[in-house]
């Protein structure tokens, strides 16, 4: 199987895009073509034969992530796999793209898979990072129903038949959206514990829109894809859910506003999942309520 790589940039970590670089370039087998998209911004200096592509503005996570796609052909096609990887992460492993080949050779269902990153110094994989509700064990492989954006392998096939990601989104559950449309298709995502991108441990509040963003798109997130009933109970457990966790006021703030937000601007085109789809993500371990 053919595996390619995209990576965004805002040309600002030119030393950790260049280690990452190197660390596909050190993968097992056929080569891994890079592609690199400058997301409004020039991209440093690459290796020779990493195709790049500088964009005039910012498009956003998802929206950059889509130019790496066709830069492959259209939805990608001109390979079979295409790893989605954070410009400050590293590759821990030689072997990360032939399991990727061997996983997905192996599973004609499988459609996603995310790997675990791990800090490179401590070796820690944040709760968060572990995309199901039993998170306590990073360490355990298991199938999930969504994804790590910046740390993942897409079978094409996946993205020429759902779609890629929704450029409205800019920022946040991005990957959930593209997660929840290739269930719907019938594809299946796993989490691999031994597909380890090492990246420094963060807070996902260090974006200046963070708390606002999570509240619009968790909206559109529900409005595009749920059955019109379970859109009020995912989006009040949502609500729930940050109030517990006590946010500061601006923050607060800034997540309310994000939330109206949601209701009022176009999430574009609705295409409710199937209710099978809800009843295997709820056999999955995470119903589509939470």
């Amino acid at each position: 199987m053919k595996v390619g790589a995209v990576i965004i940039t805002m040309g600002n970590r030119p030393d950790e895009l260049r280690a990452l670089l190197d660390s596909v370039a050190k993968q097992d087998g056929d080569p891994v073509e890079a592609i690199v998209v400058g997301n409004g911004s020039p991209v440093p200096d690459v290796p020779e034969g990493v195709r790049t592509v500088e964009l005039p503005e910012n498009l956003g996570i998802p929206g950059g992530r889509n130019v790496g796609i066709e830069a492959f052909g259209p939805g990608g096609t001109d390979v079979d796999v295409l790893m989605f990887l954070d410009d400050d992460g590293l590759l821990a492993r030689n072997d990360t793209a032939e399991l990727c080949r061997e996983a997905f050779e192996a599973d004609p269902e499988l459609g996603i898979i995310s790997f675990r990153i791990a800090d490179p110094d401590t070796g820690t994989t944040q709760r968060r990072h572990v995309p199901r509700l039993r998170a306590a064990d990073p360490m355990r492989n298991s199938r999930v129903t969504t994804f790590l954006g910046g740390a993942n392998a897409v079978r094409t096939k996946v993205l020429a038949e759902v779609g890629g990601l929704p450029d409205e989104f800019f920022y946040a559950h991005e990957e959930t959206d593209l997660a929840w449309r290739a269930l719907d298709a019938g594809w299946m995502i796993d989490y691999r514990a031994d597909m380890v991108l090492h990246h420094p441990t963060t807070a996902p509040s260090r974006h200046a829109v963070y708390h606002r963003m999570v509240a619009r798109n968790r909206v559109w997130l529900a409005r595009r894809n749920l059955p019109a009933p379970l859109i009020p109970v995912y989006l009040g457990v949502w609500m729930s859910l940050t109030l517990a966790r006590r946010p500061s006021r601006p923050a607060l703030k800034a997540w309310f506003g994000g939330f109206v937000e949601g209701w009022s601007t176009a999430c574009g085109p609705r295409r409710p999942m199937k209710w099978r789809t809800v009843w295997r993500l709820t056999r999955l371990g995470r119903p589509p309520v939470i």
